[in-house]
């Protein structure tokens, strides 16, 4: 089922809810949704709504027009080179603020699944990368093609290295060439491939299996999944095992191993 948010020409992002999924589209169709300073502004915004919000229990995002997220706005940035440092205090302020973007998603207690349709180029790719769970349509592509113009992606980068294997990540960062659909499944950017115009249907199809769950034991479960990544063998263990202990003692899971051996379904509490 495509929902379609409410938008307007002057909204970078639009929202719908239903079912418990927040539906974030980015809306510039005219300029391939590239994160500009507004964009970038109400991604924040919204992110830090929803993750107060426990009406939410998952986050599609989406976008308008043929084209996924095209990177940062070019122009915008360009229009910079006229201060006074050339730009450099800008533009620092304006990678922090789309890492920031970054970490949010990650940190954001219900799980974020990308519906991608089109290019996902640059900054876009990184927000597939960052994002829980990806679907991309047959017609979706994916690059970091900054080498193209004498500028590495390296904050893409970040998030890219961290999906991907190192040779995967290298080679797009490298040559900027653009992968298919089919290619970033089998990379392991995406999740599933799906016919054109079918992604957000999946991503729904995701998020409906997502809400069924305990919000709590997702909550605990995405923030152990990053936390424990960095981590040595040995030190991810050992902080497994205090995750896997509290968790054991939350009234969710007391009802849901109780309704498993009981063969009925839980009543989760999100406690």
């Amino acid at each position: 089922m495509n929902v379609t948010p409410k938008t307007s020409a002057d909204t970078p992002l639009a929202r719908a809810d239903v079912e418990g999924v927040a539906l974030l589209s980015l809306n510039r169709p005219a300029a391939r949704n590239t994160l500009s300073e507004a964009t970038l502004a109400a991604l924040t915004a919204s992110l830090s709504e929803i993750a107060e919000d426990r009406s939410v229990r998952a986050v599609i995002l989406a976008a308008t027009g043929p084209a996924f997220c095209a990177g940062h706005d070019m122009k915008e940035m360009t229009a910079r080179r006229s201060d006074s440092d050339r730009g450099r205090a800008y533009f620092k302020e304006l990678m922090t603020k789309c890492s920031a973007v970054m970490q949010s998603i990650m940190r954001l207690p219900q799980p974020v699944i990308a519906a991608v349709e089109g290019v996902a180029t640059a900054a876009g790719c990184q927000l597939v990368a960052t994002c829980d769970l990806a679907i991309a349509s047959a017609n979706a592509k994916f690059s970091t093609p900054g080498v193209h113009i004498g500028l590495f992606c390296s904050t893409p980068m970040v998030a890219l290295s961290r999906n991907v294997s190192a040779k995967h990540a290298m080679e797009m960062l490298l040559t900027g060439d653009m992968v298919s659909a089919e290619d970033a499944y089998r990379m392991g950017l995406v999740n599933r491939v799906v016919e054109p115009n079918k992604a957000q249907d999946e991503a729904m199809a995701f998020a409906r299996k997502i809400t069924s769950k305990s919000a709590l034991t997702l909550k605990i479960g995405k923030e152990a999944f990053y936390r424990q990544r960095d981590m040595s063998i040995a030190q991810a263990y050992d902080y497994a095992v205090e995750v896997m202990t509290q968790n054991m003692m939350a009234r969710d899971a007391e009802e849901g191993i109780g309704a498993f051996i009981e063969k009925r379904d839980p009543r989760w509490e999100d406690r």
